[in-house]
């Protein structure tokens, strides 16, 4: 209620209102001040507002006090209940925790005055979960109630939490929220075996390294603790197997490290250990986290191809060996209990495994051709061997057979040598180093040697000197060569082979006799070189050379230059074809005489070139047929050339220089017809050629060719 102390009661004071609210939340009495409120209030929308008041004259409407300001505060009351903004919440324990183990902590917020009253105390309790979980009612954290829980019972714990205002005393608002907790786990279970002996029967034939069966061990354990490792203890049978462990289905995979016989044994017995990967040290007291069981394999007998007594052949024979001749023989037998004859056979892929026969029966191999080392050294083949009672059942074996080399082929130099000598050479000078080459297969420690044939030992020319490291040396014998008596040597070099028997071989070696420096170096071995002059030296043959070609470069230049000169002589103006002006000492017909030169690079290459005719004369008639130009040209060209037609038939004071444009078809025959502005019009009255005769003599030819009146000699001057 607002009063001002000049308000007599008599109604002539009036209360306003203004501010926050003022006419949509407040209203006051203009005539008693009562201030009132015209709507509900939420205090947690708006806490307070701030409000004007002014007393006025009613008559004169002037303020008779001051303008009052005061604040309105909403008082709180307990309308909103606490609310969980996270929930529902999603939680997580290991197993086996002790009481007390924090889960998670939950949070209830309260849009009351928490300064008034008890109307944002909120307290916390479990509605459902217990006794699994406790919480504490003023920070709402949720901790395990019991002891050892194990998540193989129960893994899923579904807690509703209620947090109530008025410190939860009777008539106070609640909420609720969910929290879902989930025990995790941990390995706190070693794996066991169903059963205690596994069974399992495998065919002899089985291939090493492949699966023959599976066992299992079961850990109620989940991921990582419920990985098993399986191991064969060592004992009987063990050694023959290897277990591994399937990585998806945690089994225990069974492979053969060696291959089975029936006949050699017919079961194996061993045991299997399953134990877990990651170990919890908390749990080593419940007992040993693995389990053991027997397994028993029973081989199952087969019917098996024959087996060869050798997984590999390896044979010998030497490559003069006669056809027929038996170098080995291959032998495979029948395992089984009821034992078959073996038949043997080649395995024919191409044409090398020719050349050897095998016996079906025994097995022998011989050969069935001429074999050369130097051609084949080594044959490599598979012999297969199948039961008669079964010839399905087979097996393969690998033959290989080493040709052994015969000496049938000499030595010889091992590259064709042509080796060269000093004129100037001293006796003893070795002049080159030679090596022997042999094409048969050479046995460890095999030497050349090396000596001169019995027709060349006598001649005092050269020698061959022996290292015994299968090399030799080619020495002088003489103080000096000339090439003018002799250019050429031919040294027979005999070399021989210390296999048996002896090869042997003559080889000739080309010396060429060359002339060289002081220091042996050699300068020439040409045979051109002989016959120059004794002391011209290389530099001053290159000289000379050069003198040479000098002076040819002049004389062409020269006679160049004489032709260009010549040429520059002759031209005159009149042959200038670089402007392709015509040009005339005397009056002529101008642009019309074309006859004197050729315009066809003018003329438009699509019209033939017909009626050649003279145009310096008079012609016979002054009027030309136009030829109209076809639809197809491009119109542009055609716009423009008339264009300019016009401009120079309206033009009197251009007057006719014998020049020659170019519009692109200019010329004779052309589809755009004469271009010149002399016979631009379609009839002769339209242009008037009088004023030619005022010009002068130069063109009086053409205004006597196109003027009105009729040449007159006596006026040419």
């Amino acid at each position: 209620k607002l009063h001002s102390d000049l308000d007599k009661g008599v109604g002539t004071v009036k209360y306003t209102l203004s501010g926050d609210g003022a006419g949509t939340v407040f209203t006051i009495d203009e005539t008693t001040g009562d201030i009132h409120a015209i709507r509900s209030l939420d205090r947690e929308e708006k806490p307070f507002y701030t409000l004007r008041a002014q007393a006025v004259d009613v008559d004169t409407k002037k303020p008779l006090e001051p303008e009052s300001e005061f604040i309105i505060k909403v008082q709180d009351i307990n309308d909103n209940e606490p609310k969980f903004l996270d929930g529902p919440y999603v939680a997580s324990v290991p197993e086996m925790s002790p009481v007390g183990a924090y889960v998670l902590q939950v949070k209830a917020t309260d849009a009351d005055d928490p300064t008034y009253g008890n109307s944002a105390r909120v307290v916390y309790s479990i509605l459902q979960g217990q006794p699994y979980f406790s919480i504490d009612p003023k920070t709402g954290v949720i901790r395990t109630a019991l002891p050892n829980m194990d998540r193989e019972v129960k893994e899923q714990y579904q807690v509703l939490i209620q947090a109530k205002d008025m410190g939860g005393q009777l008539g106070g608002l609640a909420g609720t929220t969910t929290v879902n907790i989930t025990l995790t786990d941990v390995n706190d279970n070693p794996p066991r075996f169903p059963k205690s002996i596994f069974h399992l029967k495998v065919p002899e034939t089985s291939h090493v390294g492949s699966a023959i069966g599976r066992i299992r061990a079961v850990d109620p354990d989940f991921g990582k603790n419920a990985e098993i490792e399986y191991n064969i203890v060592p004992g009987d049978g063990g050694n023959l197997f290897d277990i591994t462990t399937d990585e998806y289905t945690q089994e225990g995979v069974i492979k053969l490290k060696k291959p089975l016989d029936f006949e050699t044994k017919k079961a194996y017995t061993f045991k299997v250990e399953a134990s877990n990967l990651h170990l919890d040290h908390r749990f080593h007291s419940v007992g040993p986290f693995k389990d053991t069981a027997t397994v028993k394999i029973n081989v199952l007998d087969m019917d098996e191809p024959p087996v060869f007594s050798k997984p590999m052949y390896t044979m010998e024979v030497y490559e003069d060996t006669p056809v027929g001749t038996i170098i080995g023989a291959v032998t495979a037998q029948d395992l089984d209990a009821g034992s078959s004859s073996v038949r043997y056979f080649m395995d024919w892929k191409n044409d090398v495994d020719s050349y050897f026969t095998i016996d079906a029966t025994e097995g022998t191999i011989a050969t069935n051709e001429l074999l050369d080392r130097e051609s084949t050294a080594q044959y490599n083949f598979s012999i297969i061997a199948s039961k008669v009672s079964n010839p399905l059942l087979t097996s393969k074996v690998n033959v290989i057979i080493n040709v052994l080399d015969v000496n049938e082929f000499p030595p010889e130099i091992s590259v064709p040598y042509e080796t060269s000598v000093c004129e100037n050479a001293k006796p003893g000078q070795v002049i080159q180093t030679i090596t022997a080459a042999d094409k048969d297969l050479s046995p460890a420690g095999q030497r050349f040697s090396f000596k001169l044939s019995s027709e060349a030992s006598n001649k005092p020319n050269f020698t061959v000197h022996d290292y015994r490291n299968n090399t030799a040396g080619i020495e002088t014998r003489r103080n000096g060569y000339s090439r003018r008596q002799q250019e050429l040597y031919f040294l027979p070099v005999v070399i021989e082979d210390s296999s048996y028997p002896v090869q042997s071989s003559t080889n000739t070696l080309t010396i060429r006799v060359c002339r060289c420096d002081s220091d042996g170096t050699i300068q020439s071995c040409n045979v051109e070189a002989i016959f120059l002059p004794v002391g011209l030296s290389t530099g001053a043959l290159i000289a000379i050379l050069l003198c040479i070609v000098i002076l040819l470069v002049i004389v062409v230049l020269y006679v160049a230059l004489r032709r260009q000169k010549k040429k520059d002589t002759l031209m005159t103006s009149k042959e200038d074809i670089r402007d392709n002006v015509i040009h005339y000492d005397d009056e002529g017909g101008g642009e019309e005489d074309t006859q004197a030169f050729d315009i066809g690079a003018l003329r438009n290459p699509k019209v033939i070139e017909d009626n050649k005719i003279r145009r310096d004369i008079k012609p016979d008639t002054l009027r030309f047929t136009r030829q109209r130009p076809p639809a197809e040209d491009n119109t542009d060209i055609r716009d423009f050339i008339n264009q300019r037609l016009k401009e120079n038939d309206v033009d009197p004071s251009a007057p006719p220089y014998d020049s020659l444009a170019t519009y692109a078809y200019e010329g004779n025959g052309s589809v755009a017809e004469s271009l010149s502005s002399i016979d631009s019009l379609t009839t002769e009255a339209d242009q008037d050629y009088d004023y030619l005769s005022d010009w002068g003599p130069r063109f009086k030819i053409l205004a006597d060719m196109f003027g009105e009146e009729s040449y007159n000699p006596d006026k040419v001057t």
